[in-house]
């Protein structure tokens, strides 16, 4: 199955299914006689935009990030709305803004912080579900960390209990 075939029925599988992990993923995927291995499907992930949410039953599974939906907001825009959707904390200590996500998530989170073009951010680097931002000093980090948490919508952050 060529990449672009199979990205669709990635596409169909996740909004058909909860899909709570790369194995439960890759079942559905075998069912329908797909033959893949564990870095495809990480790759295929992050090419789709596919993020973690928490659904109705507080657990996380997989769903499709709307580009459409932020396809005709500027960055700071689709900023927000990823924020909301996947951050847990944030966080500083010294010069670093820290920003904590969902698993999964922190790629995607700072490449659209790095699209944004905070002026302050001067660089991010991501992990599993951790995005560090260097900015210059420690008020800027302060800064961040205040301008982070005034678009993180309360309501979410009672939701994960923090």
């Amino acid at each position: 199955m060529h990449k672009n075939e199979r990205q669709k029925l990635i596409k169909q599988i996740i909004t058909q299914y909860p899909i709570h992990t790369q194995e439960d993923l890759l079942a559905h995927l075998q069912k329908e006689n797909v033959d893949i291995t564990q870095a495809t499907i990480s790759r295929d992930i992050r090419d789709l935009e596919i993020i973690k949410v928490i659904d109705e039953n507080g657990e996380t599974k997989f769903t499709m990030y709307n580009a459409s939906q932020t396809e005709n907001q500027n960055e700071e825009g689709k900023l927000v709305n990823l924020f909301n959707d996947v951050v847990t904390k944030v966080e500083h200590v010294q010069f670093l803004t820290i920003i904590h996500t969902l698993p999964d998530n922190a790629s995607l989170l700072a490449a659209i912080i790095d699209e944004a073009r905070l002026p302050e951010v001067k660089c991010s680097l991501a992990g599993f579900d951790t995005v560090v931002l260097i900015v210059s000093d420690e008020t800027r980090a302060i800064e961040m960390e205040n301008y982070f948490n005034s678009i993180w919508q309360k309501q979410t952050r009672e939701q994960i209990g923090n």
